[in-house]
């Protein structure tokens, strides 16, 4: 159990016997009363949002989650393959927990993977990645309008819109939560 005032941004707390991890927190301390919680919160397993008040003194039962590094292996189709990397043992994740889960994934990386009851329930994508550029139109001299982007695809068909100067095969950092074009990686 934990303490409404002690919940914090990454927390999982079960609720309804589902786990949800907690995406926002903002601690409110009003002039009357009792202070409180208000939580943002995504349920692992079918990705819905739950906005909750939690009083500060109140306990909500907090979610035993294990974290496993899990080397990316491929896909089958209905599940995302990962091998965990300590015991070697294969970890399956259905890849219709998170539709867009495809677009992060790259064969041989590592990512942390979250494990529920003996079940993943959720893959930890980095904040901002490097992809390659796989299609990109090039531009003629003189389309340069101030700010002016283009959309390309990424090797693993992510569609990002990129400043006209991006050309195919080229390296460049994509926030991963927005899928906003960040900035070109020199080789």
């Amino acid at each position: 159990m934990i303490r409404g005032g002690d919940i914090a941004k990454g927390t999982v707390l079960l609720i309804k016997n589902c786990p949800y991890l907690v995406v926002e927190r903002e601690f409110v301390s009003p002039g009357k009363g009792t202070a409180f919680a208000r939580v943002k919160m995504k349920n692992l397993k079918d990705g819905s949002v739950l906005t909750q008040t939690i009083k500060t003194p109140d306990t909500v039962e907090d979610a035993t989650v294990d974290t496993v590094d899990g080397q990316y292996q491929y896909s089958d189709g209905a599940n995302h393959i990962f091998m965990d990397t300590a015991s070697f043992e294969t970890i399956e994740v259905p890849e219709d927990l998170n539709e867009n889960l495809k677009y992060y994934l790259k064969e041989g990386d590592t990512y942390p993977i979250l494990i529920w009851e003996e079940n993943a329930i959720d893959v930890k994508i980095p904040q901002k990645m490097v992809f390659s550029v796989a299609e990109s139109e090039n531009y003629v001299k003189g389309d340069t309008v101030s700010g002016a982007t283009k959309p390309i695809i990424t090797e693993t068909g992510l569609t990002v819109r990129v400043p006209l100067f991006i050309k195919q095969d080229e390296k460049i950092m994509v926030n991963t939560e927005t899928n906003e074009y960040v900035e070109r990686i020199n080789k």
